[in-house]
């Protein structure tokens, strides 16, 4: 498992019955985690009064509780900052685990000695732009929600990369990679993080089990004649690491000389010495 364990900002303090306790820089916060399957005893003074309790609904859903709990707050991970706030389906605007992926393309950014283009599509609130921005490479940020992409460039001021050269865009990946396809552009580094579902700018569907194989395929002509890496994500249950290294290496394999690995992702629990599993990554490193 690759283990984001470089935070000082975040860590998970405790899991029980369904839920993880974590803290996000000076506030607790407690969410469902579905991965949490035991019922152990829940000892942290946390669980008993957190600053935000995000309750899932028996009939779908749900809705947080808070206390004491700023509207937005910031936390650091080394030099960058992400501006945080709790919104719908108990999220924040960033998934921890993610920095041990963005370490990992970071380095080979930095190691190329040489320009680096990189793609970033499904791109979110800008974890992983801003670390390749943070690296020195110039980055196509792309997502469907206008609302995350904004949210994207305030991390990116509040890194003090408001002058970097990232492109942002709202619209649907797959179109846009097809328009980018017929414009002869090409990147050093693509990285995807497809929804399970979700909905382009204009009501395009997106169905991963349908959809990621084909989008793999179609992405891999972006790639520069140079390239150095290629990187998917994966919250779905049936996309495991397996699942992820085949799809690589089915489509780049012929095409590209290089390595891949596929593993899950997860952070540490405090006090325990365990691991809380929290996705997959597939990893395409050029030779």
């Amino acid at each position: 498992m690759w283990i984001a364990d470089g935070w000082k900002d975040y860590e998970v303090l405790d899991t029980s019955s369904g839920e993880k306790l974590e803290r996000w820089g000076d506030y607790l916060l407690v969410r469902p985690d579905p991965q949490v399957i035991w019922n152990t005893e829940k000892k942290h003074f946390g669980w008993k009064k957190p600053n935000g309790h995000y309750h899932r609904s028996n009939k779908g859903g749900g809705e947080w509780e808070f206390h004491k709990l700023p509207e937005e707050w910031a936390i650091n991970y080394k030099e960058l900052t992400f501006n945080l706030k709790p919104f719908s389906f108990k999220h924040t605007g960033l998934f921890p685990e993610q920095a041990t992926n963005w370490d990992w393309f970071s380095s080979l950014i930095i190691n190329a000695n040489r320009p680096i283009k990189v793609l970033n599509l499904f791109a979110y609130t800008g974890g992983a732009t801003i670390s390749a921005a943070k690296a020195g490479a110039s980055v196509t940020h792309v997502d469907a929600a206008k609302g995350m992409v904004a949210w994207a460039k305030e991390n990116a001021a509040s890194s003090g990369l408001s002058d970097a050269p990232i492109r942002y865009l709202v619209d649907d990946c797959v179109k846009f990679v097809e328009r980018e396809i017929r414009r002869g552009n090409k990147y050093d580094g693509i990285i995807m993080d497809p929804p399970s579902y979700g909905r382009g700018p204009k009501g395009e569907i997106w169905k991963i089990e349908e959809s990621v194989f084909p989008f793999i395929q179609l992405s891999s002509k972006l790639l520069s004649d140079n390239p150095l890496f290629f990187l998917i994500n994966s919250y779905t249950t049936g996309l495991q690491p397996a699942v992820l290294s085949y799809m690589l290496h089915t489509v780049l394999d012929p095409i590209h000389d290089g390595t891949i690995e596929a593993n899950e992702i997860g952070l540490p629990v405090k006090g325990n010495g365990l691991v809380l599993p929290c996705g997959a990554s597939g990893r395409w490193t050029a030779k």
